[in-house]
Order: C-alpha cells, then structure tokens, then sequence
C-alpha cells in the first residue's frame, strides 16, 4: 500500500527539517509526500527544495498567491495517488513508526474509512511537554459529530476511497478544515482507534489553530456540524442525539455568544445582528437572557 503524507505549508519552512526527517526515517517506507506551499512569504520554499532535492517521493506544488487552508488541503489531497492519506503539519512530527501502524491497521480494519491515534504535545524543541491523553474510541452508535471533543486526533489517515465518495475538502474554509473532513469521512465507513500516541504536535503560536482569533475559530467549527448536520439529514442518516430542537439551541448558543463577545463593543449593528440571530435560531431558548439585552441594547445601556 502506498500511503500519501499531505503537508500544507505557510510560513513554516523553518521547522520543516525535523518534519522532515521524521517522514524519511520511518519503518515503512512505500510512501509518497505531497507539499503544497500556500504562498508563503518567508524562504519555506528554498529550504523545502534544499532538504527534498534528492529524493523523487517527495513533490513540492505552489499556489500562486495564499489560498488558504481549505484550498490548499483540498489540493494536496486531489495531488495524492496513495491508497490510504494522511495530514502531517510542517511544524510537527510524526513517530518512526507511525506509518507502519497505520497501514497494518488499514489492512486490518478493511470497513475503516478513518483511522486515529494519540500525540504528544511538544515544545519548539520537540522537547514532549505532555504524553497523549486525548483520543479515544468512539462508542458504539456514536458518531465524531456527536461524541465529543478529542475523540478524533492526529495522527489520523483515511482511505483513499472513501474519501472520493465525499465532497471532499472545502476549499472555503479557512480553519476546522480536518473536523470537517473528519465528519465527511466517518460517513463512509467505520472509525478506528489506536491507543497510542504517533504524532508530535508542536506548540507553535502561527499555528491556525493556536491564535488570538478565536471567534474565527468557533465561526468555522459551528460551519462545520452546520453543514454535516444538513447533510446527514439530507441523506437520512442518524446523527445520534441531533434533533432538530438541539440544533436550534446549539445555534441560539452561538449566535448568543457572538453577541457576549461584542456586548461592549461599539459596534451595534453587529450586536442587533448576533442578538436577532440568536432570537431566530430558537425565540424561547434563553428568553429571559436575550428580551433583557435586547431593552438595554435598544435604550444604549450596551
């Protein structure tokens, strides 16, 4: 089986040896790595080409211009001719003997459509800060929708086919890109679990994930079960505890969230935005709450 490393890279080409090394000393070795550079603005590209000139498995793609996350997923993905993938961040690492287990795994577990693991969270130095204690099985009837953070972690890889069968990575998107490819792909087949903790996930404060914008973060998570809520509905599929009383709570919440973070900002049309928002999604839902923003919103008392 040939398994396909995708490697999104902005701005990252000064952490890219150790990802590198990482990828070039593992046990299994039919593999293939796909680089797609999204414009960046440092020399990534130079040190890229310096480390992977001499070995033909790895393939270096640019966008012309920054694209994004979403996009730039998207198109390692379509680049890859692996049967099973897998992400792996140009800041990060991954165990000796990460892709053996995987593959052994996708063998194994032949309904898998996806296939997750544990990782160590490190220092820039890869210094290990603390041992994976987030993944877990999903229950049985469970799915990563509705199970709750941490059950699906890197190091995850999925089936090639099965990740066809999607609509495949939206190339909008500019964060929760994985949760929303995990909730495409576990639609497909069953999820596996390997206890054990295969990726090294350094702490690097220019990670997408790991910034000051949270709203932008908690925006593109709530787009995500958004849209895998439609869709599973869509397709008839049972999406556990997700009714259509719930999801009209979980949208009041988030608008009514929006609406918190901005309570003493200046900028009002934005708060009667988030505050009608949050009435719309579910009018009882917290009634008391909203009616009382609203009088003190219409009277400028915030």
């Amino acid at each position: 089986m040939l398994f396909s490393i995708l490697i999104a890279n902005y701005n990252n080409g000064h952490f890219f040896n150790d990802c590198y090394q990482s990828i070039v000393n593992q046990t299994y070795q039919n593999f293939e790595v796909i680089l797609v550079d999204d414009g960046s603005t440092d020399d990534s590209v130079s040190i890229i080409e310096q480390l992977i000139s001499n070995d033909k498995r790895f393939k270096l793609f640019q966008n012309q211009e920054n694209r994004g996350c979403g996009y730039t997923k998207r198109k390692c993905a379509q680049l890859a001719h692996g049967e099973i993938l897998g992400f792996l961040d140009p800041d990060d690492t991954i165990e000796p003997n990460a892709l053996e287990v995987m593959i052994s795994a996708h063998k194994e577990f032949q309904n898998a459509s996806i296939i997750t693991s544990k990782f160590d969270l490190v220092d820039l130095q890869l210094n290990i800060i603390k041992k994976g204690s987030i993944g877990s099985k999903i229950s049985d009837g469970k799915s990563y929708l509705t199970y709750g953070k941490g059950a699906f972690t890197a190091f995850a890889s999925f089936k090639n086919s099965a990740y066809k069968k999607t609509e495949e990575i939206d190339p909008l998107m500019k964060r929760a890109v994985d949760q929303d490819l995990y909730y495409k792909i576990e639609e497909q087949g069953a999820h596996r679990f390997i206890n054990e903790s295969l990726y090294l996930y350094r702490i690097n404060e220019n990670s997408i994930s790991n910034n000051n914008n949270t709203y932008k973060a908690e925006y593109w998570h709530f787009y995500a079960i958004n849209k895998a809520y439609r869709r599973r509905k869509k397709q008839k599929l049972e999406i556990d505890n997700f009714s259509k009383k719930y999801m009209s709570k979980y949208r009041s919440n988030y608008y009514l969230s929006r609406f918190e973070k901005l309570k003493f900002s200046k900028k009002h049309h934005a708060k009667f935005y988030f505050l009608g928002k949050s009435f719309f999604a579910n009018p009882f839902h917290k009634f008391e709450i909203k009616f009382k923003s609203l009088l003190l919103l219409i009277v400028g008392r915030i």
